[in-house]
Parts: structure tokens; sequence; C-alpha cells
């Protein structure tokens, strides 16, 4: 049941030198392009890398918080283009979210790399960074890139505990059921 993976997926920024197989890899992607659009447009693109030495510069994609895709077996860059829908951002979040979802279920780690609004260093976005190293059309933005891999520790999902029931309201905001 899709709430039992609910359940156990978190966040893995740790993976073991195992490359991700092809057939894992097919179903990341299908997952990815079953994703819901907005009318359909499916405005997004991945790029799927695997090289090492390019991986490497994707963990240099923004200042704090990607470092750790230099030791990541597979990342997916989550892209989009802007033209083809209003609401580009939550398309692409979308995706990038059955992908985290199909990854916990065949097994896999992975993490979330926010691209948008991000910056490479203090004279470069995270964007213009990852447009000339993935040769990217100027009409392509970048929202993410998803580390994946083999997960090297083992994380227990979040307890029920933590979840924070006071943000959810009924009827209306703050009234509480």
């Amino acid at each position: 049941m899709l709430i039992d993976l609910l359940r156990t997926r978190r966040s893995i920024r740790r993976f073991k030198d195992q490359p991700v197989e092809q057939e894992k890899l097919d179903l990341l992607l299908e997952a990815a392009l079953r994703a819901p659009t907005s009318r359909g447009n499916t405005p997004w693109n991945f790029i799927v890398v695997r090289d090492r030495q390019r991986l490497a510069r994707l963990a240099a994609a923004k200042v704090h918080g990607s470092g750790f895709l230099d030791n990541a077996p597979l990342a997916v860059v989550v892209c989009a283009d802007p033209a083809r829908s209003d609401v580009w951002v939550e398309d692409a979040a979308i995706a990038a979210t059955f992908i985290h979802l199909q990854a916990t279920d065949l097994g896999l780690g992975s993490c979330w790399v926010q691209i948008r609004l991000r910056q490479h260093d203090e004279n470069t976005s995270s964007q213009a960074y990852l447009a000339d190293l993935l040769d990217l059309p100027e009409k392509i933005m970048v929202l993410a890139i998803v580390g994946i891999g083999y997960p090297m520790e083992q994380k227990d999902g979040h307890p029920p505990s933590s979840l924070n029931y006071d943000l959810i309201s009924c009827e209306r905001y703050g009234l509480k059921g």
C-alpha cells in the first residue's frame, strides 16, 4: 500500500558504490513520465546522469546541499519548459516526487537537491551553472536534481508522533475537527 511506502521513505545522502541497474532506471523514468500534469501539458524533461565526472560537477551545483551527489551512482535532473505550462514548477515537482517514491519501492535511496532560485556561487546561479554543464537550451529551467542509489544506511521512517497534525484545519483555516 502507498501509505506503507510513505511511512518508510527517507532522504538518503550516502550510497553504496553500486550502479543502479538499467531495469530499475527504466522504472524510475516511467514513474516520472506517468506523473500528472496540468492539462496534460507535460512540460518536464529529465536528464539521466551516471558519468562520475559529471556527477562530481553536479555536486558543485549550489553552495550547500548538493555535495552528496559526488558519491551517488545516479542522478536525474528534473527540468521543464515554462512556455509549455504556467505551473511547470508544480508539474516538475510532482514528477520528482514520483521518482522518489519509485526509488523507495525499488529498495533505492534518494534525495532532492533544490536548484530553482539557488546559487552556484555569489556570481553564478545554479541554473546558469547547470545550463552550461548540461547544454540546456535557454528555455529549459532546472527545478531539482534527484540523487539515487543503493543506501549506505537504513533509516527508520519518521514516527507518527513527528507528524504535525496541528497544521490541519477543518472547513476553514484554524478550525480544528
